[in-house]
């Protein structure tokens, strides 16, 4: 078996996940999350829809982490992610981050909202 070593030069992995909290490149974020090649910040969720639409261009697919299960995200930011530009994923938060960090070890131009477990 041959084992390669993973490396992210565009943005910072998920490192880790828990009850209300992410770590990502090694820091702490409790509460909802956003990263991406820009950088990494909090992010409240549904109602908060700006830093995402700014993702537009810069991104090609936004992977959006609902929590602990998966669940519809709203039809109109469905809509508005979608009339921007952006290619919009939903999925638990777990399957989200694991998505995400595959996706950025092969250097494609995507982002992570996601929601605490």
């Amino acid at each position: 078996m041959r084992l390669n070593e993973v490396s992210y030069s565009d943005a910072q992995p998920v490192d880790g996940y828990g009850d209300g909290f992410f770590r990502i490149g090694g820091q702490v974020y409790q509460g909802g999350v956003l990263t991406s090649a820009a950088g990494t910040a909090a992010w409240d969720g549904f109602g908060e829809p700006e830093p995402l639409l700014s993702l537009a261009g810069e991104i090609d697919v936004l992977f959006i982490g609902t929590g602990p299960e998966i669940a519809h995200i709203p039809a109109d930011l469905r809509k508005a992610l979608e009339e921007a530009g952006l290619g919009v994923e939903a999925m638990n938060s777990p399957a989200a981050c694991r998505t995400y960090n595959v996706l950025l070890s092969e250097g494609r131009r995507i982002a992570l909202a996601a929601l605490p477990v």
